[in-house]
């Protein structure tokens, strides 16, 4: 039962970020869409971003628009700011397991792992 999932931490104000819009590609295969959703106030999406029906193994980019939602803060932010659009690629190999891609951000720096 494979699905992929996501969620934003804010590390800058230690905080869910609400509102990131999130774009989904597969790209083993060209750049082919294949979802657009935007956090919740938990800093999740309401819904796996990949879920059991649509899960297959290849390589994939999850694009975080994490300038726009630093932008709409009341942080003073340079132009252009320093972290912006954020992708993240991965690869899915076990069609069978739950892939967990959060994103820790701030103005100045990002990270990811896989997580649970």
């Amino acid at each position: 039962m494979g699905r992929l999932t996501t969620h934003v931490l804010d590390i800058a104000l230690g905080c869910p970020a609400a509102g990131v819009d999130v774009t989904l590609y597969r790209v083993d295969k060209g750049r082919q869409l294949l979802k657009q959703d935007a956090t919740n106030a938990d800093g999740r999406l309401d819904a796996p971003i990949l879920d059991v029906e649509e899960f297959r193994a290849g390589v994939y980019e999850l694009v975080f628009q994490a300038g726009a939602y630093f932008r709409a803060s009341d942080l003073e932010l340079p132009n252009p700011p320093f972290v912006d659009e954020v992708v993240i690629r991965f690869g899915i190999a076990d069609v069978d397991s739950h892939y967990h891609v959060p994103l820790l951000v701030s103005p100045w720096s990002y990270s990811t792992y896989r997580g649970s």
